[in-house]
Parts: C-alpha cells; structure tokens; sequence
C-alpha cells in the first residue's frame, strides 16, 4: 500500500480563514448536473464519474437527501473555492479524495462558517527515530522511598544513566554489524578485506559491553536502587584495554571509508542507510566513532556518580580506585591512538627527494595536529603538525587512498619560528594577488626556519579567526613541550633517533617569539 500511495499525488487538509457550504445536498445529487460539479458563484469541485458523487453523497447525508430536487437552494457564497485548493489528482487517488471531500462539506440545511482545518504537521522524531531508553531513574520505580535524600536520588539517577548507556551502545554496535556490515559484504558492495579494515574489532566490543549491563542490571535491588557500583567497575574496566586495538584502526579505517564513498554503489548504499529511520540520521561513521566517545565518557560519569556520592557511603573508596583506574586505561589508549595516528600520516607522506625524509619524521611519536590551510598565493596545503617537525603537503589522489606530497621542506620544531600576522599586514606577494577582491588579509600566520634551513618562511591562512587562533596556540604549546622534554630528559629524546645528526638540535635556543631575518615567501 505503501508502494501505491507514494505513486500517487498526496492531499492533504488547507487552512483556510472562512469557508461556506451548500445548504441543501439536493443541488449536488441532481442527475447527472454537468458531468458531476458542484457549482457555486466562484468555484467548483470536478469529479470525473457521477458514480463517485453519488458515494460521496450518499456517505454524507442523512434525511435532507430525501428531500425534493426543486427545492430552493441557498447560493454558495463568495470565497475561497475548494477547487483552487486543490491540485491535479490522478485517478486512483478519487476514493481517498472522496473520503476526504465528504469529510470536508457539510450538508446541514443552514449555512454557517465551516471551521479551519488544521495543518498537517511533520513529526520530526517519531517512535522509530529516536532512542528507546530515554526514561529518568525515577520513572522506572513506583515510588521513591522517604529515607533516600536529594543526593542519593540523583546519584541513582547518574547510575541508570550509565546502565542506559551500556544497553544503547550494544544495540547500536548490533545495529551496525546487521545493517551494514552484512549486507554490504552479502551485496558485494565491498570486499571482506574492506570491511574488516573498516569495522576492525567493532564485534568484539559488543560482548564486553553487554556483560557490563548484565552487571549493573543485577544489582539493582527490589526498589529499584544500586547500592555499590564501585567494585563491578574495578572489576570490569580491566577489559577495556581490548579498546587499543579498535581505536588504532580508527584513523585508517576512516580514509578507507572516506575513499570508498567515492564509489557510486558505496555512497547510494550508505545515503540510503542515513536516510532510513533506524539510523536516525546518522552516518556508518558516527556509529563506527561510538565506542571511543563511550570511552571518553567513563570518567564523566564516574565523576558525577561521585559528586553525589556521601562520605560515609561504603561505595565511596571503591569509586575513587575505579576513577584512577578508567583514567589510566583512557591515557594509555589516547597514547596508543596518537601513536597510531602518526605512523599512519607518516606513511601517507609522498617525498620529491631525500632530503625531505627528515629523521625527525620518522622519531615522531604524536601528530599534535593536521589539517588544511592556504598559502600566500591561495594554493590549498595540508599541514602536519609532528611532535618534532612542521611538515605542509599537498594532498594527491591515488588508487587506493588520499596521499600527501611533501611540499617544500619540512621544518624540524627545533628551528620553528612562529609569527602571528595581525590582518592586512602579510606582505609578500599575497597584495598582488589578493587586493582586486579583498582590501585586506585576514586570518594569516607565518612560520619560518632558522638553522639547517634558515631563510625558508611560509604564510599560512586558516579559515576563520578561531581556526587562526587554535592553530597558532597548538604550534606554540608543541614548541614549549620540545623545550620541556628536552630539558628534563637531557637530550634522552634525540637518542631515539638512529641519525646522529640530531645531536646539533640540543645546541640551539627556542624562543617563539624571535622574527626571521630574511623573509622569504616560497612560491
């Protein structure tokens, strides 16, 4: 019935301010009246066959149909005609149109104002878009007991948070493996590498989460409260070290799905999906991102549960052992990840010659940042912001994934000089280029080099102020944490390095604030 309706052109009730009817139906049932119309000063209904005004009428009259057709008829007054509210119909739609016309008239033997019909509003989140489980802790007990205070209550509270939690994760997670996984690899729309590589241990997790809920169901009491939960959290959170594995592969997982949608099968498939109510207008990805955004949230929730925790309660020791716990495991996996993170982005790095392969590259633990900016002459980069060097690239295509072709020479952080541009004073040859369509320059920064590559200076816009703002603190914050490092660990930081030729960075000074001394723009 579904597939019919949708052929067919909807109707569907028009406000209208003031609306007059006949007062009498025998106007309408004449036989045969001009091919079924009912006629008025302005306006008419057309019906293609007298057999569906007969219906009509018949549904909606009672004894006034019986009475004679010579009987004088007040005229339709003046107004709005239903007519001009009506847009073409094709015919298989005349019985819902029917019903929705003698919905519409009425056949009372006096004339009055018909009232507005009300719209039809959209439902934005119906049953089958929105989360089952959004019930408060209070909703889910008969009654609250008198001897539980305020604090209690809302510790419960927090804590049937993290129950619902764990049940909405697992179905999620399911969600994903039945209607994505399965029937991308049944149709053929990916090969079972592809898949692997994109889900990587997604189905692994969704044991480990659901033995959580099973824990935390169990200890609710017959009133519907918990009264420890820290010792099922030490207990549990050792298995959140699985956790490693997953988020490492989130990065590779997200450039492979990221140049599959570039496929036409792949990218109707995943369209169709965000479109349908069971995604609730989420993409594969967000529910691929779950399980670290669950991750991250541990400490918050185990946080409020112990801000509404009593200092006499018994729960409270295990809670604060639990904390310390999650945030170990949180660390080491954020640690992991951004390790993971830069081997990836390390090994998608295209160099012209060899003198670009920068050992300071290769000894680089953590991408601090990345992500597009401008040069002077608007051509679009790709800057990597290493834990030991600034490496700006242009992005390349090639077969299997997005590539980045080193650009210039990469700057090691230890010859990094950092200038904030106030607008309109970027020099160089951005005013050539730029002031026919923009009287001043905005949002720019420069980096420059002093030491092996002294005299190299790149111009850098951001898209907005805030972008400005967030990369210039983040090339100043990795610049003042390679002076820390080495000057706590007294150079332990450049033996890691198989060049010897690192030994000459412990020689030389960081200061941000120093301005280059020849100023270069490097076309």
């Amino acid at each position: 019935m579904e597939g019919e309706e949708s052929k067919t052109t909807s109707w569907s009730p028009v406000q209208r301010e003031r609306l007059f009817t006949c007062r009498n139906s025998s106007d309408i049932s004449g036989k045969k009246r001009k091919q079924g119309t009912v006629t008025g000063n302005a306006s008419s209904i057309q019906l293609p066959e007298d057999k569906q005004v007969d219906e009509v009428i018949d549904s909606g009259t009672g004894k006034d149909a019986e009475e004679p057709s010579n009987k004088r008829v007040k005229p339709v007054s003046k107004g709005t005609g239903l007519a001009s509210l009506m847009g073409p119909v094709k015919s298989t739609s005349l019985k819902r149109i029917g019903q929705s016309i003698s919905r519409s008239i009425s056949f009372k033997t006096e004339a009055r104002p018909f009232p507005a019909a009300p719209l039809r509003q959209r439902v934005k989140n119906t049953p089958s878009t929105k989360r089952k489980n959004n019930l408060l802790w209070c909703d889910t007990v008969e009654s609250i007991s008198e001897e539980l205070s305020a604090k209690e209550i809302k510790r419960q509270e927090v804590i049937f948070e993290l129950t619902q939690g764990e049940q909405q994760l697992v179905d999620d997670l399911s969600l994903a493996k039945k209607a994505y996984y399965e029937p991308m690899l049944k149709l053929d729309i990916m090969t079972e590498n592809e898949l692997t590589q994109i889900f990587g241990t997604l189905d692994s997790l969704i044991p480990i989460h659901e033995d959580l809920w099973n824990r935390l169901q169990t200890l609710r009491g017959s009133e519907g409260t918990v009264h420890e939960v820290g010792p099922t959290l030490m207990e549990w959170f050792p298995c959140l070290d699985s956790y490693i594995t997953y988020c490492c592969n989130l990065v590779a997982a997200k450039a492979l799905l990221d140049h599959k949608k570039q496929e036409r099968r792949v990218d109707e498939f995943l369209r169709l999906c965000q479109e349908s109510s069971f995604s609730r207008k989420l993409d594969l990805w967000n529910f691929l991102d779950l399980p670290r955004s669950r991750l991250v949230k541990y400490p918050l929730l185990l946080k409020e549960i112990l801000r509404h925790t009593s200092n006499e309660h018994p729960d409270l020791p295990h809670l604060k052992e639990a904390m310390e716990l999650i945030q170990r495991i949180v660390g080491q996996v954020n640690s992991k990840t951004g390790e993971a993170e830069s081997q990836y982005y390390q090994s998608s790095l295209c160099f012209q010659d060899d003198n670009q392969r920068l050992p300071e590259i290769q000894c680089s633990r953590l991408l601090h940042c990345h992500g597009e900016l401008k040069n002077s002459k608007g051509q679009k980069l790709h800057v990597f912001l290493f834990e030991l060097v600034l490496v700006l690239t242009r992005p390349v295509s090639h077969s299997e994934v997005l590539q980045f072709q080193v650009y210039r020479q990469p700057i090691p952080i230890a010859d990094l000089l950092l200038e904030e541009l106030p607008d309109g004073e970027v020099g160089g040859s951005f005013r050539g280029a730029f002031t026919s369509t923009n009287d001043r320059a905005k949002n720019f920064f420069r980096v420059s080099s002093r030491g092996r590559w002294k005299g190299q200076a790149h111009s850098l816009q951001a898209s907005d102020s805030f972008s400005k703002q967030q990369w210039v603190s983040c090339i100043r914050q990795a610049i003042i944490s390679f002076k820390d490092q080495l000057n706590s660990s007294h150079g332990s930081l450049l033996n890691q390095s198989a060049d010897s030729s690192l030994d000459d960075i412990a020689d030389l000074s960081i200061d941000s604030d120093d301005k280059v001394g020849v100023d270069v723009e490097m076309s």
